[in-house]
């Protein structure tokens, strides 16, 4: 650990002069599954722009599933594909493990998502690394920054191992746009062996004609304020109208309003959209973490001393239930 500093709002910064760079890298990027019709997600498209700050030699993309992608982030230059129909993380470690002792890599690269999250930390206690988890802004090719204390401070860390693992944070790196893949630039591999002591069943995604609350250019989030999921039908009317994605603080799923999809905080997700709007939050240290970088916050409350509007770049001092009508029928 070298330096630390505390912060109001983190803000994305550019790179560090290239005379930084590794002379020589080759870097994986560890893909989620991919979305409908073979197209990496956009965290997955940030970790590329991650990988790309590091000044690889290649960068290589390792996607474990049924099927190879038909995109990929423009600066792959080739894909792993291991097909295993499982996304345990277990199985997913076994592949980055078996893709590492097979190319040795320099770096690997994985979104700090809840799948980066879960099958990374498996993955360096197999290569026997510390990995640097949730970082924001690559300074060197080993020196990272993060945040620590829910976001309140940022560190910077040095990796010694020879071999960099990391998860970087999407709202922090631009998406790399994709490009058409061919045939001939997908590697199957094979022999990776999946986890055998669980098995994947199935999942159930939501469906939703709103814009994914990870990406979206617009949230408008709802807390305790709401005082019950019935009520969120006001944040309904007016997302509808913004074109807006809806989330909601950890307080108002843990009493039930809303599923724990749309939480957004340390321990849901992490939004950084162009406009967010909360509603009957009151702003606890966790949920600051989760939204904090959005370019333009306004918040909504009746408590005038409520924390969320230290944040704030607009604040409304007013009773939910007659702000949210009205700025509803104004938009």
């Amino acid at each position: 650990m070298l330096a630390l500093r505390s912060t109001r709002r983190l803000a994305q910064r550019s790179f560090a002069a290239s005379s930084h760079r590794q002379a020589s890298t080759r870097t994986l990027v560890v893909s989620e599954p991919l979305l409908d019709g073979g197209v990496p997600s956009p965290d997955t498209q940030s970790a590329v722009t991650a990988a790309q700050q590091i000044n690889g030699d290649s960068i290589e993309l390792l996607v474990v599933g049924d099927h190879a992608p038909s995109q990929v982030p423009k600066g792959v230059t080739k894909v792993l594909h291991v097909s295993i129909g499982d996304r345990l993380g277990e199985s997913v470690a076994n592949a980055v493990q078996f893709a590492q002792e097979k190319y040795s890599y320099s770096h690997i690269i994985a979104p700090a998502s809840k799948y980066g999250s879960n099958a990374i930390p498996r993955a360096a206690a197999l290569l026997n690394v510390a990995p640097v988890t949730d970082v924001i802004e690559i300074i060197e090719s080993d020196v990272y920054i993060r945040p620590m204390y829910a976001g309140n401070a940022l560190v910077k860390v040095k990796a010694k191992d020879d071999l960099k693992i990391l998860t970087v944070r999407g709202t922090s790196f631009d998406i790399a746009p994709c490009v058409p893949i061919t045939g001939g630039d997908v590697e199957a591999l094979e022999g990776v062996t999946p986890f055998e002591k669980s098995i994947w069943l199935s999942e159930a995604v939501s469906k939703s004609d709103r814009p994914d609350l990870g990406s979206a250019s617009v949230v408008v989030s709802g807390g305790r304020g709401m005082k019950s999921g019935d009520n969120f039908v006001l944040l309904d009317a007016l997302a509808d109208k913004l074109g807006a994605a809806v989330g909601a603080s950890r307080a108002a799923v843990d009493a039930g309003f809303v599923p724990n999809d749309l939480q957004v905080g340390q321990t849901g997700k992490v939004v950084a959209p162009d406009l967010y709007i909360a509603i009957g939050i009151s702003g606890a240290i966790q949920h600051l973490s989760g939204m904090k970088d959005s370019k333009t916050i306004v918040a909504i409350n009746k408590d005038p001393e409520a924390p969320i509007f230290q944040v704030a770049d607009y604040g409304l001092v007013a009773d939910l239930f007659e702000a949210v009508p009205e700025l509803t029928d104004k938009v």
